[in-house]
């Protein structure tokens, strides 16, 4: 009587784990030691198991043993407690039932216990064909139960580790383990643990050394010659920093959380110390360190895990030169000091590799002396003109180019053959679209030009495909590739400055002065077609023809084309889609039709429209007769407004309602791609974008454009592009029927319900971007162009014409943009009697949209 109670028990031992805990982090926050840390939290969860084991009285045949990140001593805050319980062969079932209360009283205690119940055969079996399993156990260390059980469990597991199969399988799992993240560690989201260059990649450096028995250690890895002291501290270091921050990551999100995510990117840069400079923010500086632990830690892996082969490889040697021959499908140097001797073999050994498809990469001798010599690389060393002569020839390579630079980005030449490239090395996008670094957003747009060269990938861009194949020097475009975003970061119109960097390049290397007049007006203008392509209305002819005169010439045209689908594709996985795709191609086609056509004028391309639209028109069995009316209602507007496409089939529809009061609402899929188009033609309402807007708002759909037209006879014929954002399983023929009924009966009821409120996506709470109202007047027009940049939110557009409609705005056109989660809308406006808006009224309608 009055014993303490099991219930009594696991209380006492919960408030003194959670005491004990505080008193690390309070510890941790002091001290700022991860090692401490890791070692420290480990100490104090096998103290508490081993008194849980005690007090449950196991069986002496049951055996505790830590594995995983805990039996490596490396417990971080929130991880989960892996186990493995090894039971005897013939377990009992009172055996079983001692598990069984054990496993519960873990669980009591608030441990995230990760455990499995194996016999020592079972364990063999298993770990036999598994290289997951078989890491686990090489991390083993025993808690509790019998030692002679877990020595006979360990030796066994020793002898039936295969050492060969055993690293292919662990650079398999890597490799799969990388593309999962797109095989970059530079997303600007990463996880610590498991993205290339992450924690994950350390640790397998360490499981196959132990595997081979080079050590269990860094210090071991030292002292038994496999790595250097200098890289012993380099790694050290960079382990440090990656568990200092997955620790802090921890404590911040009060859970196990690996990844970088920008909810926590700011506090964790104040936790650091870190603040905001006039050039940087503070998380930039944060995520900048990170990237370089990223980066060394890719080499140093890359270096170790080709170190760990060579035991296994046959030795086949090729002589290349007298500079570098190659052995084991790897370039090696002939002599230890050939970069010092021979500075230009550093470019050199770049292009070998490039030209010698059959050598599979660098050795790493060759790569551990890249790294002792990129200081060589200076500016002597860049004027030079056989260096210069080498880089050049690297670009035009019809082979390689993008693997190539991307190695030299890897290694560390790039930046430095480039400096104003290095300065933009892990550098952070702060614009909710890009998802990448901006050096490996570069890397992936030179990785898009190269898949444009490649017949057997004609089918992803045919144009583009049959447009590159004819260019005559793709390696300008790889130049411009390089030079297009090489300024952010600095402050300014990174455009405008880029080019300059871009014009010192192309002079310095001698590039003829047309080639380098192309490649700073790709630079300056790279942002130009897809801003076109996505703010202007490309059915109007005066569009086309005003960016025909900005072109030039096709060949100009084309290098632009090629380099902004390159680049729009490579922000990010999700903002490319067909729609975008159709646009460029679209403004693309129609501007090579009018740089080809001489006699090309609005008024011309407005009559060939027509007789094509009577063409197709005919061969409905629909005479001129049957429509002049309603083309004369229509006006002349009408045909600047609609493509050929349009024209016909709204004709067709609208002859028999051209003075309706019933609204007229048709949907169908959209001819240029994926969508749904829809029209409308009603006696016009200034409340009618608010409504239509409010519409696709509820039922989870993004409007991509909006033509707004106002007939002579004043109705509104307009067309919604609209774009599925949700998940409901809907018929295409039910979705269609379901539109044009719905949004009849809100275009239709008297009362206009307000626009809905939605929550802000989680990118948006911790990185907003302030809301940017722009106008600009259009030549010879009293129409207004007004740009909205802001976050995307549910709800923006009808939000924006609500305050249009407050304002008597009225909207001629609109175009709606969605970069991720930014959003870049624009609109063609006026006052409500056609002429341009006063200063007055301009700051009016800017003060309201900025409190959206």
């Amino acid at each position: 009587m009055g014993g303490v109670t099991m219930l009594d028990q696991i209380k006492t031992w919960r408030t003194d784990l959670k005491q004990a805990q505080a008193l690390l982090e309070q510890d941790f926050l002091k001290n700022k030691n991860p090692a401490s840390l890791l070692k420290k939290h480990t100490d104090l969860i096998d103290a508490l198991l081993k008194s849980v084991w005690l007090h449950n009285k196991l069986h002496n045949d049951i055996t505790l043993i830590a594995v995983g990140g805990y039996g490596r001593q490396a417990l971080f805050p929130f991880s989960d407690i892996d186990l493995l319980i090894l039971a005897p062969d013939n377990i009992t079932d009172a055996q079983n039932k001692e598990i069984e209360t054990l496993i519960g009283v873990l669980w009591d205690l608030g441990l995230d216990i990760g455990h499995s119940v194996r016999t020592l055969q079972e364990c063999i079996d298993e770990a036999k064909d598994d290289a997951t399993i078989q890491t686990n156990l090489l991390e083993a260390r025993l808690l509790c139960g019998s030692k002679v059980v877990y020595t006979q469990f360990f030796i066994e597991i020793k002898q039936q580790l295969d050492v060969e199969k055993f690293l292919a399988a662990k650079i398999a799992e890597q490799d799969a383990r990388h593309a999962k993240f797109n095989n970059t560690g530079y997303s600007l989201e990463p996880n610590i643990k498991e993205s290339p260059g992450g924690l994950r990649d350390i640790h397998t450096i360490l499981w196959i050394a132990q595997s081979q028995g080079l050590g269990n250690t860094w210090l071991e890895l030292a002292r038994n010659g496999v790595i250097s002291q200098t890289e012993l501290n380099e790694i050290k270091r960079h382990e440090r920093n990656l568990n200092t921050l997955r620790i802090r990551l921890h404590y911040l999100a009060k859970r196990r959380e690996d990844r970088l995510l920008f909810d926590f990117q700011n506090e964790l840069a104040a936790n650091l110390g870190l603040v905001n400079t006039s050039s940087k923010r503070a998380s930039e500086q944060l995520m900048q360190s990170y990237y370089r632990s990223v980066r060394y830690i890719n080499l140093i892996n890359e270096i170790l895990l080709k170190s760990f082969a060579i035991s296994t490889l046959t030795s086949e040697t090729t002589i290349i030169n007298q500079h570098f021959f190659a052995q084991n499908k790897w370039l090696e140097t002939a002599s230890p000091d050939l970069f010092k001797q021979h500075p230009s073999t550093i470019l050199e050994c770049f292009l070998l590799l490039q030209q010698h498809t059959d050598i599979e990469g660098f050795s790493p001798s060759l790569l551990r002396q890249l790294l002792d010599v990129t200081k060589l690389i200076t500016k002597d060393f860049r004027q030079s003109p056989e260096n210069q002569a080498l880089f050049l020839t690297i670009l035009k390579q019809k082979y390689g180019v993008h693997q190539t630079i991307r190695r030299m980005n890897r290694y560390g030449v790039l930046g430095k053959y480039i400096p104003a490239f290095g300065k933009i090395i892990g550098q952070m996008q702060h614009d909710l679209f890009h998802v990448y670094t901006v050096d490996e957003h570069t890397l992936k747009l030179l990785s898009n030009l190269r898949r444009f060269s490649k017949p057997e990938l004609e089918h992803e861009f045919p144009l583009c495909n049959q447009l590159f194949a004819n260019f005559e020097k793709p390696y300008l475009l790889y130049i411009a590739a390089i030079f297009h975003d090489i300024a952010k970061g600095r402050g300014g119109d990174h455009s405008e400055l880029g080019k300059k960097d871009a014009k010192r390049f192309c002079q310095a290397h001698q590039l003829p002065a047309k080639d380098t007049a192309l490649v700073v007006w790709l630079v300056e203008k790279h942002l130009q077609l897809s801003k076109v392509a996505q703010k202007s209305d490309l059915s109007d002819p005066a569009v086309i023809e005003l960016f025909a005169k900005l072109m030039k010439t096709e060949s100009r045209l084309t290098a632009l084309y090629l380099l902004t689908v390159a680049d729009v594709r490579a922000t990010s996985p999700t903002v490319w889609n067909e729609w975008k795709a159709k646009l460029l191609e679209h403004l693309f086609l129609e501007t090579r039709q009018a740089l080809n056509n001489p006699s090309f004028t609005v008024k011309n391309a407005i009559a060939t429209r027509q007789a094509k639209a009577r063409i197709k028109l005919k061969k409905y069995g629909l005479a001129p007769e049957a429509y002049d009316t309603f083309w004369e209602h229509a006006g002349e507007g009408y045909f600047a407004k609609f493509n050929t496409n349009e024209i016909a089939w709204q004709t067709r529809l609208l002859i028999p309602h051209l003075l309706t009061q019933t609204p007229i609402v048709r949907a169908h899929l959209s001819r240029e791609g994926n969508g749904i188009e829809v029209m409308i033609y009603t006696p016009s309402s200034q409340d009618l974008f608010a409504r239509i807007c409010n519409f696709f708002d509820r039922i989870s759909y993004s409007i991509g454009e909006a033509k707004i037209y106002t007939t002579k006879h004043h109705y509104a014929l307009n067309t919604f592009l609209v774009l599925d954002e949700s998940t409901t399983q809907i018929s295409y023929t039910g979705l269609l029927k379901h539109i044009e009924e719905k949004l009849r009966d809100k275009i239709i009821t008297t009362q206009i319900e307000a626009p809905i409120k939605g929550r802000l996506n989680r990118q948006v709470k911790h990185m907003p971007i302030a809301t940017q109202v722009m106008f600009d007047a259009i030549p010879e027009s009293t129409h207004q162009m007004l740009d909205i940049i802001a976050c995307d939110q549910p709800g923006l557009l009808a939000n924006i014409a609500f305050i249009l409609i407050e304002h008597k705005i009225k909207i001629h056109n609109a175009k709606i943009n969605t970069l991720g989660n930014r959003a870049e809308d624009t609109f063609l406006i006026s006052d409500y009697q056609d002429q341009a808006l006063t200063s007055e009224k301009m700051q009016q309608l800017k003060t309201a949209l900025l409190a959206l």
